[in-house]
């Protein structure tokens, strides 16, 4: 699932857990922010389209830290004129971490609640698959070594 969203006048294509740099919003480091300017949902090949903005959804988010950005160099130049200007310029970003894109008024709580069952859940399937392989691996070992120890072995000339 992902949402086009409007963040600081900018369009941002945002997915759960993905990381982003945006324009200098004026938050705290830590504090959590909500974008409400949603244009566009993708839900697994379901595509909602706002006019001009989904105004059931919210995409909710982690400021994570406040950064600067490389700089730029702005060089201007006339020839034959003895005109140069040099300027430096570096942006303000700030990073934020997406938590979740969910219907607007949803719970938060209930969202994280069923993101762990869904994780924890994922985790049982990868065990009990992962047993699964690990069985029919002793069991094709096991199998392996009583094949070799029904065979008897070969007699040696010296007996016969």
């Amino acid at each position: 699932m992902y949402a086009i969203v409007e963040i600081a006048g900018q369009q941002f294509k945002v997915e759960k857990g993905r990381k982003i740099f945006v324009h200098r919003l004026d938050a705290e480091t830590g504090s959590d922010v909500e974008f409400e300017k949603v244009l566009l949902i993708d839900d697994d090949g379901k595509i909602t389209i706002g006019e001009p903005f989904i105004t059931d959804f919210v995409v909710d988010g982690h400021i994570l830290d406040h950064v600067r950005g490389d700089k730029v160099i702005v060089f201007k130049k006339k020839r034959k004129k003895g005109y140069r200007v040099k300027n430096g310029h570096r942006q303000n970003f700030t990073q934020v971490e997406i938590l979740s894109i969910a219907p607007k008024g949803f719970p938060k709580k209930v969202v994280k609640k069923v993101e762990q069952k869904v994780d924890a859940l994922e985790e049982t399937v990868e065990v009990k698959n992962d047993s699964k392989k690990a069985t029919t691996a002793a069991e094709k070992k096991l199998a392996a070594t009583k094949k070799t120890a029904e065979k008897k072995p070969a007699k040696s000339k010296k007996e016969e």
